[in-house]
């Protein structure tokens, strides 16, 4: 049962550096400004179909937020699978705790709760990944 231990640490590195990923592609497409850029403007005369470096003139809807990297094809495509696996990641890390508590121990309301509110999270995350907002 030790070898199980590397899962909740894959889970971390896994949803983190995907979600960098995520979003270097989105600033490489030009779909959100870089984090360095704070001087946001109330409007912009740049080409927003232009392709190239990443973008120098950023409105307040170009703020870089988590789902808004993953909203436009092809970064949207990576972002649900981000969030499908991580999803399925933290299912199985949820039912292998269980099953080790109750090994350990006896039937507990707290541990079958746990169980409850990591899947219902699990399925947030499908949620979040699959449907984004435009």
């Amino acid at each position: 049962m030790t070898a199980w231990i590397i899962l909740p640490i894959s889970l971390a590195a896994f949803s983190i550096t995907g979600i960098w990923i995520v979003y270097a592609m989105a600033v490489m497409n030009r779909h959100v400004c870089p984090v360095e850029n704070w001087s946001y403007n109330d409007s912009c005369s740049e080409d927003p179909t232009k392709h190239g470096p990443p973008k120098s003139c950023c409105t307040l809807q170009d703020v870089p937020l988590i789902s808004k990297c993953g909203t436009y094809p092809p970064e949207s495509c990576l972002f649900s699978l981000i969030g499908n696996v991580g999803a399925f990641m933290v299912v199985l890390i949820c039912f292998l705790r269980y099953g080790q508590v109750i090994e350990q121990s006896h039937q507990s309301w707290v541990n079958t709760t746990a169980l409850i509110a990591g899947c219902t999270n699990a399925a947030g995350l499908v949620i979040v990944g699959n449907f984004q907002v435009w």
